[in-house]
């Protein structure tokens, strides 16, 4: 698995190339925005982290470009904490954020979640596991394990499966509000984020195994929500 690193960073630069080729991956670098763009096209990688506050082109108008042709993972490193920020690059096509100062396991967990996406299995799976669950995209069926009869009353209404189809078909991505609204209720709704504490709620109250514990569908302050299998 390739990763592009693009941070002006030195040391942190240094320190990712370090632990990531440690790992096996094959690591290329840039250092600045302007250089990141052309090293997507001309390298290919499989998953990029990216500053934002980078030389020449900030990162995320790097984002704004790579999406103009590539559906490649982008996990954003970034020292900037403001959510209007993080919610930006998200919008702009970001997979996810991590704020710097970061613990190397973590980012290495979100590594490893992109790199299953990209391999497919888990994106284009017809049945994903939910805990004890199994749910079945095509059937629109749930299941559970062995004696679980849990799963047998669990009903979905259809705006529900179109929600939970969305968290199920990105794992581990951090989902914007604006986002989930748009696809499921339409760009007319991108502010109602009622609808969304509602339906999100309903999920976990029939999915979860705790509701008021969420393990699977999380909450991400000021931006949105994430899946978890």
């Amino acid at each position: 698995m390739r990763i592009l690193i693009a941070d002006d960073d030195e040391q942190l630069q240094r320190a990712l190339r370090i632990t990531l080729s440690a790992r096996g991956y094959e690591v290329v670098a840039a250092h600045d925005g302007a250089e990141a763009i052309d090293l997507v096209a001309s390298t290919r990688p499989d998953l990029i982290l990216l500053d934002l506050g980078m030389p020449k082109v900030e990162g995320v108008d790097v984002i704004r470009a790579v999406r103009a042709w590539s559906r490649v993972p982008i996990l954003v490193l970034s020292g900037r904490t403001d959510s209007a920020e993080k919610v930006d690059a998200l919008d702009a096509g970001a997979d996810d954020y991590v704020t710097k100062p970061f613990a190397m396991d973590e980012l290495l967990a979100r590594i490893r979640a992109r790199a299953r996406a990209v391999s497919g299995d888990d994106a284009d799976a017809a049945t994903v596991a939910i805990g004890e669950l199994t749910v079945d995209l095509v059937a629109k069926t749930i299941r559970g394990r062995g004696e679980d009869e849990r799963a047998a009353s669990v009903r979905l209404t259809p705006t529900e499966w179109r929600l939970l189809e969305l968290f199920l078909r990105n794992p581990g991505r951090l989902l914007t509000r604006q986002m989930l609204l748009g696809e499921v209720w339409g760009p007319y709704h991108a502010n109602d984020a009622g609808y969304l504490r509602l339906y999100v709620a309903q999920l976990r109250r029939k999915l979860e195994p705790v509701p008021s514990e969420p393990r699977h569908f999380l909450t991400e302050p000021g931006m949105g929500y994430r899946f978890e299998p």
